[in-house]
């Protein structure tokens, strides 16, 4: 299972680079701030790759898109929209942001960005391979192939802008920790906690060089949220009151000071470029341990089945459904409302914009 929504915060990563975009998106002004979108990572990203793929990891199926546009399932792992898809909109790019492996997908499309995220994928290569999902680097593959398809569809100044001038996103490693070291001994008889989280960041910022090698000059990735308070991992490891687990709140957070430092060696490294951090740990912590703030009543469990740990295949058309998914922080064990995305995603992008 993927987990986090974790990423969805990843959303907010957009940054503002300049006072003056800045003012006209705060003055009410859609502009679209970058020529397209780009996304990489797991299921907080995902807008429907892996239906193409031969893994059970999908949820093109009800009640997933139980709230999406004509209540239809599309392998999003929410209610409605995910983070990739509101973050388009709210940069004024557009609407929803597409599968890059969607059969659908559109010419058009393709000029103002797509998705390459695949749901429960991570870093570490194990994490996507025990699942068959695309890896990190298989993402990075499809978009070498995106490239080409742009330079076949427009002029080579146009595709130029478009790559060098888009925002991309990159949201990973929930599942690596969620579904491969905690759930398994394979890492663990490998690594102590602190020694995988190094091996973890190593992974980013390959990852991140290739991107920037690539041509991409804006660049925000998002660290991890704390794991230990997802309603499958309290289910799995908080006892019989299902506390937040404290120790892998701790992996989360050595995680993401790695990850911030490693980022900031990067932005020195990467000429011309600008790449930054994202914490979400705190913010989605918040929403959490002080729902009613928000506008919720339930943060400790989903609104699908039980809601301690159905997600993908368990929660399904067979499963009970919360009376009011607006009241719950998480649609799943693991993956957030629609309306948990959208209060998120505001606040981190208002804060990004305000930033000069």
């Amino acid at each position: 299972m993927q987990a986090l929504f974790v990423g969805f915060i990843c959303v907010c990563l957009l940054l503002a680079s300049a006072r003056a975009r800045t003012a006209k998106r705060l003055n009410g002004i859609r502009p679209a701030l970058y020529p397209g979108l780009f996304a990489f990572g797991d299921s907080i990203l995902d807008t429907g790759n892996n239906n193409l793929l031969t893994t059970v990891m999908k949820s093109n199926f009800p009640p997933y898109g139980k709230d999406f546009a004509g209540h239809e399932p599309t392998g999003r792992f929410t209610n409605g929209q995910v983070p990739s898809d509101l973050i388009a909109s709210k940069l004024g790019i557009k609407d929803l942001l597409p599968a890059y492996l969607s059969p659908k997908l559109s010419s058009e499309e393709l000029l103002t960005g797509v998705c390459f995220a695949s749901v429960s994928s991570g870093y570490d290569r194990l994490t996507s391979e025990v699942w068959s999902v695309m890896t990190i680097q298989d993402q990075l593959d499809l978009f070498k192939d995106y490239k080409k398809k742009l330079q076949a569809i427009t002029d080579t100044e146009r595709a130029a802008k478009i790559i060098g001038e888009s925002i991309y996103i990159v949201c990973s490693g929930s599942n690596d920790f969620a579904n491969t070291y905690f759930s398994s001994p394979l890492r663990r008889a490998e690594y102590d906690v602190s020694a995988y989280t190094s091996f973890l960041v190593n992974s980013a910022s390959s990852f991140l060089e290739e991107l920037y090698n690539l041509g991409t000059r804006e660049i925000a990735v998002v660290g991890l949220p704390p794991l230990g308070c997802l309603p499958s991992q309290r289910t799995l490891a908080g006892g019989i009151p299902r506390d937040c687990v404290s120790s892998y709140n701790q992996a989360s957070e050595n995680y993401n000071v790695k990850l911030s430092r490693e980022v900031e060696i990067l932005q020195k490294k990467f000429v011309g470029a600008t790449i930054i951090y994202i914490d979400i740990y705190q913010k989605l912590l918040h929403l959490i341990q002080d729902p009613s703030k928000y506008g919720f009543e339930e943060s400790s469990k989903g609104c699908c089945g039980t809601g301690e740990l159905e997600a993908g295949v368990l929660c399904n058309e067979k499963s009970t459904l919360c009376s009011d998914d607006s009241k719950y922080v998480f649609w799943d064990s693991f993956h957030p409302t629609e309306k948990a995305y959208e209060i998120l995603v505001d606040e981190l992008v208002h804060e990004i914009l305000g930033h000069p």
